[in-house]
């Protein structure tokens, strides 16, 4: 007798229940932060088919117009429509956000690593310029490194990585130093291992899964950074299709009642960072030894 092999959707459908059954709230805090992060990078990765004018273009529409059935999101002072802004504004925002959180992770685990497992006078060098860094406010810190190298999105890619270099190299520093002492790595010191095959092959595996949670959370914090940086002027030139420049755009219609332009901008910015969120809440407890023990 021949058994029909399991469909997928069945399968993945199992795969969830049994998600559910040992992680419980935690799992579907994930799945509920990847669905927001995945429906923006389907948003940012088919913004030319899914959005129903040019972001640019200035004469889709009534000036000022409410949401309707032809403006869903309304149109803004320049006659452009809001939806469509919104859609290709996830590109700017998106990429700016985890490029930024790319940047600052591969620096910080970098010299974490190299500072926590050579030690000495170059590991209190380091330890002290980025305990420096990361005494200052990050908004501030990213407002001056944003006003000094000027609007562009390179400029605040950087200004924000930036910001958040010092915590990936606390975090892995301090963990790179409880795992040199394990034996495995003494022994492998014993036998003559370079240095670089040591903390590849023996160090990094062990610091990894943390640094996954603190970047979910990083690229969350980025995009407020971004939108904030870009809302006062900061951050991208108008001709930028960005929320945070719709945002800054749309406060000074908001008494007149045009409330519209400055809502959704400001919705799909707190939805974005909850995502990313509730994605790094979620990883972290799955994550936690200690959950797999209740």
């Amino acid at each position: 007798m021949k058994y029909l092999p399991t469909s997928g959707l069945a399968a993945l459908v199992r795969r969830v229940s049994l998600m559910d059954k040992k992680y419980g709230v935690e799992w579907w805090i994930l799945v509920a932060g990847a669905i927001i992060i995945l429906g923006v990078i389907i948003m940012a990765v088919f913004a030319p088919q899914l959005a129903p004018y040019d972001p640019h273009n200035q004469n889709t529409g009534p000036q000022l117009a409410p949401p309707s059935s032809s403006h869903w999101f309304g149109t803004d002072n320049l006659q452009r429509d809001v939806f469509s802004r919104i859609i290709f504004g996830s590109r700017t925002i998106l990429g700016v956000a985890i490029l930024a959180a790319l940047i600052s992770s591969i620096t910080g685990i970098t010299m974490g690593l190299i500072s926590g497992y050579s030690g000495g006078i170059f590991d209190k060098i380091l330890s002290l310029i980025m305990d420096s860094v990361y005494s200052f406010p990050g908004l501030i810190l990213a407002i001056a490194f944003a006003a000094m190298l000027g609007p562009g999105i390179s400029s605040i890619t950087i200004a924000v990585a930036v910001i958040y270099i010092p915590t990936y190299f606390r975090l892995v520093r301090g963990q790179t130093l409880t795992v040199k002492e394990e034996l495995y790595v003494e022994a492998a010191r014993a036998i003559g291992t370079p240095s670089l095959t040591i903390l590849w092959k023996y160090i990094y595996p062990n610091v990894i899964a943390t640094t996954a949670v603190v970047f979910t959370m990083n690229v969350g914090d980025a995009v407020m950074i971004e939108a904030g940086l870009t809302y006062l002027g900061l951050g991208l030139p108008p001709s930028v299709v960005d929320w945070g420049m719709d945002l800054a755009m749309g406060k000074k219609f908001l008494p007149s009642g045009q409330w519209w332009m400055i809502t959704f901008p400001g919705a799909m910015i707190s939805l974005l960072a909850v995502g990313f969120t509730m994605l790094g809440e979620g990883l972290a407890e799955i994550l936690n030894p200690r959950l797999l023990e209740r």
